[in-house]
């Protein structure tokens, strides 16, 4: 018996993560387990992290830690989505 047609497995996954839409909610989920390696030691104060709307919002318990990230905002974005390969967030809200 002769294939005629044969298909990778990356596309098989991913032709399965469309069909089954959960291919956003993956690449939130990279962006969050990402959030340390990118962060460094400046994560460890991070409570919780979430994704809503296309906005990363962060919780931390340092208010110095918090301004200093806040003038970091953009090159954060970019390097986060940057971990996935295409725009995911938006925008990060510190709190």
């Amino acid at each position: 018996m002769k294939r005629t047609h044969t298909v990778s497995i990356a596309q098989v996954i991913s032709e399965v993560l469309d069909e089954y839409k959960i291919d956003g909610k993956l690449k939130e989920a990279r962006i969050i387990s990402s959030w340390p390696e990118v962060l460094g030691p400046l994560a460890r104060p991070s409570d919780k992290l979430y994704i809503k709307n296309k906005i990363l919002f962060v919780h931390l318990s340092s208010s110095v830690i918090r301004s200093e990230l806040s003038m970091m905002r953009s090159t954060l974005m970019r390097c986060l989505n940057e971990k996935v390969g295409e725009e995911v967030i938006k925008d990060i809200v510190f709190r």
